[in-house]
């Protein structure tokens, strides 16, 4: 039997996973909106030419067209970072901390609310 405090202490490291989890479909929904608005940028640039606008059209061109969102980085480098660094890192001790505490299982606080609720 594990301890309560225990218990909950991994329920609160599962629920920072969670919130990681979070973040990163937020990267990716960033990812997905920058690389949408690139390609929408084409667009304007086209209708600014129609329009006799070439000096706006040239700089968008130039200045946000295939533009790095920070410095030598596109979204999916972002995205790729993420997911090898910070994000596999707290897997693996969330994943380190049940197999020490719990054999591995997961959510075992929600499992005994499961249980207390439903009898």
């Amino acid at each position: 039997m594990i301890d309560d405090t225990t218990v909950r202490a991994l329920g609160k490291l599962s629920e920072a996973l969670e919130t990681t989890e979070r973040a990163r479909g937020h990267l990716f929904e960033m990812h997905q909106l920058t690389g949408t608005a690139d390609f929408q940028l084409d667009e304007a640039v086209s209708l600014f030419m129609q329009a006799g606008h070439t000096e706006i059209a040239e700089r968008i061109q130039r200045d946000l067209i295939g533009r790095d969102v920070v410095p030598g980085h596109w979204t999916f480098q972002l995205i790729e970072e993420y997911d090898d660094g910070y994000y596999a890192e707290f897997r693996a001790v969330e994943l380190a901390a049940r197999e020490k505490l719990a054999d591995g299982r997961r959510h075992l606080h929600e499992a005994r609310l499961k249980k207390l609720r439903q009898s």
